[in-house]
């Protein structure tokens, strides 16, 4: 049938829910329109920004009675910055909505017709919560200034005074970084013509150990005082590592090679009574408090006892790995990334621990000799990035065979998919999974879920 919209026509629209991503869900004539900031139970004025044979997407860009579940954001800069999408939903009704996504993704992806879902875990801190920012520098009449892509652009950045997920410690970093960027004239870098030098900044938080790691990112060229640069940090004690990276790629990134201008090469985190070296690049869960709960949920699923042989795939710096070690019989980590195999080494040797070792290397590639190496596992844990066990990995991992596999998830369409997959090409059934609210005012939700054959 035919649309009943047209592009940029303006709609009164009644949105009755909210769709995976985020976008609230109405209904014009039977037609499905996905709508971007509106939320269930409003009634919106909205543009239609695309049509599609079976949809259409449109902005509101008025709310004409606003639903139940929305309240006043608190941040300035909301809804134009990108970072938050629903400051404006009550916090009650986000997770409800991410407990329904992951329950849905298992029932409609995963072909499970009653999920085993247990409760979700919600955030501890809704604000503040994040270790790690990435910001963008940008150009303002005031000169140089720091901030997120607007919403739904990636040629325009938004200053931001005052973000209200970093702690105020990271928005006094941000802000003197902006000022010290005016007071040396440097030009921000364009990313529309590839003209100007500053780029990124990132700074790094333990919370638990109230340790700072601040990394420069800038165009080819070294067109600033380090001295300078490193004394304006100096001024919070907090800092202990500064870095400065080079990125001469057109593509917006900041995981490239760094140099160390002063301090430590690393930072230390606590997390589950461990410590963790965290290095530039090296991941690490960006919602400290919460990855302890993620930590908590793993360890139980596994149902150690002091005798397994465990794989920690996709490893990282070792959390997952290391934080089982005291209840295994050894531990072997796979981590693509070498810079995070390199924390992940010295963080078993700054705990003592003995049992566990750790490997770069593709999943998919280096499994079977992993497992000629390690003998064959009892557990498996799996924290794969949002595209899922892709490649050869799924099926790496389904022929090793363990009787318990742990699946830490980002994306509850690649973990539904997945433990299909899983199910039927490999005999495991899905007996466990709890979604965990890591990143409040966002679509996203980490689930752990068991897997048993």
């Amino acid at each position: 049938m035919a649309a009943p919209v047209q592009r940029d026509e303006l709609v009164e629209l009644d949105v009755e829910s909210l769709a995976y991503g985020g976008n609230g869900v109405a209904r014009l004539n039977g037609y499905v329109v996905f709508v971007r900031r509106g939320l269930p139970g409003d009634r919106v004025r909205a543009r239609v920004t695309k049509v599609k044979r079976n949809h259409a997407e449109a902005l509101a860009v008025d709310v004409l009675s606003p639903g139940p579940q929305r309240v006043e954001a608190p941040c300035a800069h909301y809804p134009a910055c990108g970072g938050c999408r629903f400051q404006d939903l009550a916090y009650e009704a986000q997770v409800e909505q991410k407990q329904r996504q992951v329950d849905d993704s298992l029932r409609r992806l995963g072909g499970i017709a009653e999920p085993p879902l247990e409760e979700i875990v919600p955030a501890e801190s809704i604000f503040h919560y994040r270790n790690k920012l990435e910001y963008s520098f940008t150009q303002t009449p005031s000169g140089p200034a720091l901030g997120f892509h607007k919403a739904g652009r990636w040629d325009e950045v938004l200053e931001v005074e005052r973000c209200w997920l970093t702690s105020d410690l990271g928005n006094a970093i941000r802000n003197r970084v902006r000022d010290w960027a005016r007071e040396e004239r440097l030009e921000p870098y364009s990313q529309v013509d590839g003209t100007g030098y500053l780029r990124h900044l990132v700074v790094r938080e333990g919370v638990n150990t109230g340790q700072v790691l601040v990394v420069l990112v800038t165009a080819p060229g070294e067109k600033f005082e380090r001295d300078r640069f490193v004394e304006v940090l100096r001024s919070f004690p907090e800092v202990r590592s500064i870095h400065w990276a080079v990125n001469d790629r057109p593509a917006e990134v900041t995981n490239v090679p760094s140099t160390l201008l002063w301090g430590a090469d690393a930072i230390e985190e606590q997390v589950l009574g461990l410590r963790f070296r965290v290095r530039p690049n090296a991941f690490l869960q960006t919602n400290t408090k919460m990855a302890e709960r993620l930590y908590g949920v793993a360890i139980d699923y596994a149902g150690l006892s002091g005798g397994e042989t465990v794989y920690d795939l996709y490893c990282g710096i070792g959390t997952i790995g290391l934080s089982m070690a005291a209840y295994a019989l050894t531990v072997w980590g796979v981590e693509v990334e070498e810079e995070s195999v390199a924390c992940a080494l010295e963080n078993a040797d700054l705990n003592g621990i003995t049992n566990a070792a750790f490997y770069a290397g593709n999943v998919g590639q280096v499994l079977e000799e992993l497992r000629e190496r390690a003998g064959e596992p009892d557990v498996v844990v799996v924290d794969p990035p949002r595209a899922g066990l892709a490649g050869k990995a799924l099926k790496r991992v389904g022929e090793a065979g363990a009787p318990r596999l742990v699946y830490v998830s980002c994306n509850p369409t690649t973990l539904a998919g997945d433990s299909k997959r899983l199910h039927e090409e490999y005999g495991y059934e899905l007996v466990r999974a709890r979604p965990l609210d890591m990143f409040p005012h966002t679509p996203h939700v980490e689930t752990v879920a068991l897997l048993t054959r």
